[in-house]
């Protein structure tokens, strides 16, 4: 979807309408010719506004996980980055588990979602109102559906069971529902989502990026694979690759980058225009982590760690389309990075713990920060649609079927080169599933994944231990204690914060 700067300032300016509620005072009048909740929306170019106001709740800082990202640096694939001084307070103690209750960045996210929830709540409760064109109005209710459920998903994996908000005017005080009300929501969104939205090849134009059955599908599968319903992922994965919708970028470069913007692989994505200002179409989630000093791309956020960078396989081309390394060339322009950041670090025993690096993924082509706002956040990849084929298979004791998706991964990693990555031929579950795994690390590093799959398999307290993770507390995100302070007792803490 690629709106005018013109509509997105519009989306913004209505969206500010539904973010603060007020109470009316004794025979207050609204002002004549003010835009109020009650008179928005009541026309069919409302519902389209409305609608779109949605979406650009995912362009907004604070939609990417507070700001910072967080996923990546609370996993083994990186470290805080950007200058050592820079930010500790703020971005540190998600690198060493170190999160209190008023940690900066959780109050943000979660108020972001329940943006993104009331914004698709009027959707769903004003447009049905709406005489206009009734499979318009039934598409736009079901983008509204995906769109809620995706931020509900985020929710429940970030913090359990939240308040589950469907209206415009919930009551004053919500306690938490459980976990599994939570996920039920969710899995109910997106299914009307996917009975009632278009196919990708449904859209064309400036209607590219939205919402489809495709997507839909696809975020089902991830769902019932965070909830270990393996019959159901394997089914909701595999809607996605018989519907012959999408196909791997044959450059895996590609596969986040400007070429494949909107691509054959991208199953949902973040749009975003080269501005900077989220006002004005930009999206400074990849400004956060680009390149820091020479070039000036960015903060330089979010470092690969030498744990990830050596855990490619030999040769694995994927390596370079995941990190830049000091003295790199890419469009023609060498990466010097950060004079007043170390280029290795080193623990008391020698052992080098950082290395000076950046994210490859949210490079955009280009001489100034500007470009890197234009960056399109890859939300769902086919390459994951595959991976979680493969795992659903595997684990329904179906191995030799899921080797036929894994391989195809892997025959596009390594890029013609006949010598890198072979096929996988084990059939042993158990193998299969390490291997798996590990091929998600490496298809989807520095994408915000790692630190889900760890927690969703149980290898977090394993892996991520030494790092500081505590089981039984550290799965979750502690609910900010702003939000506790003002439900006044309705709204509890997550264990062991």
């Amino acid at each position: 979807m690629k709106p005018t700067i013109k509509t997105i300032v519009f989306f913004l300016f209505i969206s500010g309408l539904f973010i603060t509620p007020g109470c009316k005072k004794f025979l207050q009048k609204d002002p004549q010719g003010t835009m109020t909740q009650e008179s928005f929306p009541v026309s069919a170019s409302d519902a389209l506004l409305a609608t779109n106001a949605i979406y650009t709740t995912t362009r907004e800082w604070y939609y990417h996980s507070g700001g910072y990202p967080i996923l990546d640096i609370m996993s083994d694939d990186a470290r805080k980055g950007s200058n050592p001084a820079d930010q500790v307070a703020t971005v540190g103690p998600y690198d060493t588990f170190k999160i209190t209750t008023t940690q900066d960045g959780l109050d943000r996210w979660w108020n972001q979602l329940y943006v993104g929830i009331k914004r698709a709540n009027v959707v769903l409760e004003k447009v049905p109102l709406i005489a206009m064109d009734t499979a318009l109005q039934t598409r736009y209710l079901a983008e509204a559906h995906f769109l809620r459920g995706l931020f509900y998903f985020d929710m429940v994996r970030a913090w359990g069971g939240v308040p589950i908000v469907t209206t415009t005017n919930p009551p004053l005080k919500l306690g938490r529902s459980t976990e599994a009300e939570t996920f039920n929501l969710v899995i109910t969104d997106l299914e009307f989502a996917e009975s009632h939205l278009p196919l990708r090849g449904g859209y064309t134009g400036s209607d590219m990026g939205r919402a489809t059955q495709g997507a839909a599908q696809a975020l089902l599968a991830r769902v019932y694979l965070f909830m270990k319903n393996y019959v159901k992922a394997e089914e909701y994965a595999l809607k996605v690759i018989a519907s012959n919708q999408y196909q791997l970028e044959a450059n895996y470069i590609d596969a986040n980058g400007v070429n494949g913007n909107n691509g054959k692989e991208s199953v949902f994505e973040v749009g975003a225009l080269q501005f900077e200002g989220t006002e004005v179409g930009g999206d400074q989630y990849a400004n956060t982590q680009g390149v820091r000093g020479t070039p000036n791309r960015g903060w330089g956020f979010n470092r690969p760690t030498p744990s990830l960078t050596n855990s490619f396989e030999s040769g694995d081309p994927r390596l370079k389309g995941t990190v830049i390394n000091l003295k790199d060339t890419i469009d023609g322009i060498v990466i010097l990075g950060d004079g007043t950041t170390p280029a290795v670090t080193k623990d008391s025993a020698g052992n080098i713990i950082e290395v000076q690096c950046y994210n490859r993924k949210v490079w955009v082509p280009g001489d100034n920060t500007q470009t890197q706002w234009g960056h399109h956040r890859r939300l769902i990849r086919y390459a994951d649609v595959l991976l979680m084929e493969a795992e659903a298979l595997n684990e329904n004791n179906k191995p030799a079927e899921a080797l036929v998706y894994l391989n195809m991964i892997r025959a596009r990693a390594r890029q013609g080169q006949s010598g890198l990555l072979p096929d996988i031929t084990t059939t042993n579950q158990s193998e299969l599933r390490d291997i798996i795994f590990n091929e998600r690390r490496h298809e989807l590093a520095m994408e915000g994944w790692r630190f889900w799959d760890l927690v969703r398999t149980g290898r977090a307290p394993s892996v991520l231990g030494p790092l500081g993770f505590i089981t039984g507390t550290h799965e979750h995100l502690p609910v900010p204690q702003s939000e506790i302070d003002i439900s006044q007792g309705s709204l509890t803490q997550n264990p062991g914060y």
